[in-house]
């Protein structure tokens, strides 16, 4: 059993260790999944989430408040049991991440059916030419009778080919870069809509490129006002960037275990690894590590749960630290564990493929540290 000590902070009131407790008790019986079929993994798993309760916690309803710490919660125990589970619940909310904090009441017919596992989600945002920059998005929204036309592609797309629908960020041209972007609501059965591609990477999951032609959206479709959709992909981020560091941070932790189990269990010249000054060294750059990064994860999910309107900053340090930090904490597990830590399909063997792309989506590393020194330098 991971260390379990940091539920007593502060930063978490008894709701939060009561949950921890009951979502433990299910990831035993539930988790880890066969990845054999990866999109019918997912589709399963989301099920099983939305059955359980989980998934309820991925969006927010009419009157309800998005509890930041609770989905870091969720995502740091599902991401220890199973990479892929906690993928499946972490795209429920980011897919539907706009209209949670900024949909209609027609458009959160969609969020309850997320909400419930009946219906997969989509963040639609990333293109070929503008990844970290948003600002460069080419794919265009324009007005015509009925709704809006959309041409373009999107790529890199979770949970793209399974979906049901997307949150889609376009060009409506109201100002220039970032300031003329748009968010909208698009089911995946809207005429128009292709997936012209099924990325394949290290640590499978459901990723694709989309391309839309000749598409018409409804102009109900359209989320917050036109010209918005830059603020409200920020927003979202704000949100899930410190889950990312969560999912980290339970990705280090079973790292960590799988490191001690190893260490007291090997024997070497007559002694355990563990009883080695040099191994215990690394295991304590190991903890050490995996504390500074819940620290920094709590507190980014506490401070907006307290009612901040924007935490940047927090939620950048916190996702930047926690992923660079689980990488170097998984990293030495691996070493620890010898030729078996590189055999494939080892724990921490599949732990070394599932954190890399972590220091990379929502915003990779170095524009984390973009952001932090704006923020200081401001």
């Amino acid at each position: 059993m991971s260390d379990r000590s940091f539920l007593d902070w502060p930063f978490f009131e008894s709701r939060h260790r009561d949950l921890a407790a009951r979502l433990e008790d299910w990831c035993a019986g539930y988790l880890p999944v066969d990845h054999g079929d990866v999109d019918a993994a997912c589709r399963a798993l989301v099920v099983a989430l939305g059955q359980g309760g989980w998934l309820r916690h991925s969006g927010a309803g009419e009157g309800e408040r998005l509890d930041v710490r609770t989905l870091c919660l969720i995502r740091e125990t599902l991401a220890r049991h199973d990479g892929l589970a906690d993928f499946a619940f972490a795209m429920q909310g980011l897919g539907m991440g706009a209209v949670s904090l900024f949909g209609t009441p027609s458009q959160r017919a969609w969020l309850e059916q997320t909400r419930e596992g009946r219906a997969i989600s989509g963040f639609a945002l990333t293109e070929p030419g503008s990844g970290s920059d948003v600002a460069a998005t080419a794919t265009t929204a324009t007005r015509v009778q009925g709704g809006w036309l959309i041409e373009g592609e999107k790529t890199w797309i979770s949970n793209g080919g399974i979906a049901d629908v997307y949150v889609l960020f376009a060009r409506t041209g109201e100002a220039p870069g970032a300031r003329g972007l748009s968010a909208f609501l698009m089911p995946v059965d809207t005429p128009g809509l292709e997936v012209v591609e099924r990325l394949e990477v290290i640590a499978p999951h459901p990723l694709a490129t989309l391309r839309m032609r000749g598409m018409v959206l409804p102009e109900d479709a359209l989320i917050g006002a036109p010209g918005e959709g830059f603020k409200l992909a920020m927003s979202v981020l704000d949100v899930f960037r410190p889950t990312v560091g969560a999912a980290a941070l339970g990705f280090a932790r079973r790292a960590l275990d799988e490191a001690l189990a190893r260490v007291r269990a090997r024997r070497i010249q007559g002694q355990a690894l563990a009883e080695l000054q040099m191994v215990q060294g690394h295991l304590a750059d190991m903890a050490l590590k995996i504390d500074a990064a819940a620290l920094l994860v709590y507190r980014a999910a506490w401070v907006k749960d307290m009612g901040a309107a924007r935490v940047t900053r927090e939620a950048a340090m916190a996702k930047l630290y926690a992923t660079e930090a689980a990488q170097e904490v998984i990293d030495m597990a691996v070493q620890l564990h010898g030729g078996d830590g590189v055999r494939y399909g080892s724990v921490v063997e599949s732990l070394y493929r599932e954190i890399r792309a972590l220091r990379i989506y929502e915003g990779a590393s170095d524009v984390q540290r973009v952001v932090i020194a704006r923020s200081v330098l401001a």
